[in-house]
C-alpha cells in the first residue's frame, strides 16, 4: 500500500480514446488504473462522491491565491484532496499553475510542460502554452523536459478533480527537481507577474506530508508543517525541513507557491482538512500524512484593527512603565500569520518615533509589539520616551503589503503607495501617509525617499537605484 501511495513505480501507461479533434500532442495518462480509476464513469462517480462529502467554503476569506492538495492514490488521499477542490467550485478560474515534485526523473531545476495537452479518462486538459513558454529560461535551469512527466503522478492525479470542479480552463504544469536559487527567483518573479496580471489564475501545489512514521509522530510533525504554512512563514517551514521537524515530499513546490502567494499579499493560510493513511487503513505503524489547505489575501477586519492599535498603545505604556511587554493569547489566524508593520508615535502632533519592518518575518501581532517597543525607545532620532509623555501621544499602526518593483515612476500613486529605495548599501522607506500629510507630488516623494536613504535627492534616477512600491492599511485613532 505505502509504495503505491508514494514513490514506488507502480504505473500503468494506458491509452484512452480522446474526445477531441485536436491534432496537438497529447500526453497520455501514466497512473490511471493505479492511483485513480481508469474507467471514465467510475472515475467521475468517485471524484464526485469525494467532493460531495467535503464541505464548501464556510466564510469568505478574501482572494484565494493558492491551494495545497495531496497526490497519493485516491483511496488514501482522495477525500482530503476534495476538501481543497471544493473551494474551486463556483470560482472564476481560467488558468491553473500546477506545481509538484518530480518523483521519478532527476531534474536540475524545474521542468515546464509547454505544449499540447494532458489526458485523463475524463478527457483532455489543454496546456496554456503562452504562459508555460514564458517561464522557460535555460540560465535559471527552467526547461521543457517532456520525459520528466512521462511517469509522474504528482500533477496527473490533480487533473480529474480540476475537470470536475472547473469548466473551461488551461494548466501550466511545473515539476521541481533539484532546485537552485536562480530557479526559485526566476519562477517566483514570473509567476507573481502572471497572477498580478490575471486574477483568474490560481496556483495548486501538490504534496504529501510526513512519510512512514508512527501515527502520533506523524500527526505532531504534520501539525508543525501546516501551522507554518497557515502563518505564511516560509522561514519556519524551511527550518522544519532542514531540522527534520517536518516533512513534505513536495517541499520545494510548497515553498515556491508560498513565495508567490506572499508576493501577492497572501495574509494567511487555512487548513481545510488533515488526515493520514492510518485513518483510512487502520494501520497506524507507518503512515503518510495528507493536508488540504488554501492561502488567502484578506483585509483586516475592524476587530483586527482595533486589537492591533490597542496592542500597540498597551505595549508602549507597559514597556515605559515596567520594562515588560504584553503576552496576549491569540487565536485569530489573520493575526498569527506573519506580517510587516510600522508603529508611529506622535506627541502633540509632532513625530516622536517611527520604527517598522518591511518583510513579514514574524506573526503580525508580534511585529506590532516589537515595533511599538522600538518606536518608543530605539528610534535613533529621538531619546527614549519618559512616563510623563504618555498622556500626550497618539499612536498609529501601519500594516504593509509586500514590496513590488516600480517599473515606471508614472505608476506611482501618491496617497496610495509607499516608497522603498535601495542603492548600493543605502536604503530608505517612506510610508504612503507621509506624502499625503506633507502634500507632496510624485517627484517630491521620490526625492524625499532618496534623502531618507542618505542619498542625493535625484538618486532615484540612477540606473543602479531600485525602487519598490507597496500599499498599507493605516490604523489610527486620536487619544
Amino acid at each position: 500500500m505505502k509504495g503505491r501511495v508514494y514513490i514506488l513505480p507502480l504505473v500503468l501507461l494506458l491509452s484512452f480514446p480522446l474526445v477531441s479533434g485536436c491534432s496537438e500532442n497529447v500526453k497520455q495518462p501514466a497512473v490511471a488504473g493505479a492511483f485513480y480509476p481508469a474507467d471514465a464513469g467510475v472515475l467521475r462517480t468517485t471524484v464526485d462522491a469525494y467532493l460531495a462529502a467535503a464541505p464548501g467554503p464556510a466564510a469568505d476569506h478574501g482572494r484565494l491565491i493558492t491551494l495545497i492538495a495531496p497526490h497519493a492514490g485516491y483511496e488514501y488521499s482522495g477525500q482530503v484532496a476534495a476538501f481543497s477542490y471544493r473551494h474551486l467550485e463556483e470560482r472564476s478560474v481560467e488558468t491553473v499553475i500546477l506545481i509538484g515534485p518530480s518523483h521519478y526523473a532527476s531534474i536540475s531545476g524545474a521542468s515546464v510542460y509547454a505544449e499540447g495537452a494532458l489526458a485523463t479518462p475524463l478527457g483532455i486538459v489543454k496546456v496554456n502554452k503562452r504562459i508555460a513558454r514564458s517561464l522557460i529560461n535555460e540560465q535559471a535551469q527552467v526547461a521543457f523536459n517532456p520525459a520528466a512527466f512521462e511517469k509522474e503522478h504528482s500533477l496527473e492525479v490533480q487533473l480529474p478533480f480540476l475537470q470536475r470542479t472547473l469548466k473551461n480552463f488551461t494548466v501550466v504544469p511545473i515539476l521541481i527537481g533539484n532546485p537552485t536559487r536562480e530557479m526559485f527567483q526566476h519562477l517566483s518573479e514570473k509567476l507573481t507577474a502572471v497572477l498580478r496580471s490575471d486574477p483568474k489564475t490560481i496556483i495548486i501545489a501538490s504534496t504529501d506530508l510526513s512519510h512512514y512514521h508512527d501515527y502520533g509522530t506523524a500527526v505532531n510533525m504534520d501539525k508543525r508543517s501546516t501551522d507554518a504554512v497557515a502563518r505564511m512563514s516560509l522561514e519556519d517551514l524551511e527550518g522544519l525541513f532542514i531540522s527534520g521537524g517536518g516533512e513534505m515530499c513536495g517541499s520545494y513546490p510548497v515553498l515556491l507557491a508560498m513565495m508567490v502567494a506572499r508576493s501577492m499579499g497572501a495574509t494567511q493560510g487555512e487548513l481545510y482538512r488533515y488526515a493520514n493513511s492510518g485513518d483510512v487503513t487502520g494501520d497506524r505503524g507507518r503512515v503518510v500524512g495528507y493536508a488540504a489547505m488554501g492561502l488567502y489575501k484578506s483585509a483586516l477586519s475592524e476587530q483586527n484593527k482595533k486589537f492591533l492599535l490597542d496592542l500597540a498603545k498597551r505595549t508602549i505604556k507597559d514597556y515605559i512603565e515596567t520594562g515588560r511587554t504584553p503576552d496576549p493569547k491569540i487565536a485569530d489566524p489573520r493575526l498569527l500569520a506573519n506580517g510587516a508593520t510600522f508603529v508611529t508615535i506622535n506627541r502633540n502632533r509632532m513625530l516622536r518615533g517611527c520604527i517598522g519592518n518591511i518583510e513579514p518575518l514574524m506573526p503580525l501581532y508580534r511585529s506590532v509589539i516589537q515595533n511599538a517597543v522600538s518606536a518608543c525607545s530605539r528610534d535613533p532620532r529621538f531619546p527614549p520616551m519618559k512616563k510623563d509623555e504618555l498622556r500626550d501621544i497618539d499612536v498609529e499602526v501601519t500594516v504593509l503589503s509586500p514590496l513590488e518593483p516600480l517599473a515606471d515612476v508614472k505608476d506611482l500613486r501618491v496617497g496610495t503607495h509607499g516608497l522603498f529605495i535601495v542603492k548600493g548599501n543605502a536604503s530608505g522607506i517612506l510610508l504612503p501617509q507621509v506624502a499625503t500629510e506633507y502634500g507632496w507630488d510624485a517627484l517630491t516623494f521620490l526625492e524625499e525617499v532618496s534623502q531618507k536613504a542618505g542619498l542625493p535627492r535625484d538618486a532615484w534616477k540612477g540606473k543602479d537605484a531600485k525602487l519598490y512600491i507597496y500599499t498599507a492599511e493605516i490604523i489610527k485613532q486620536s487619544r
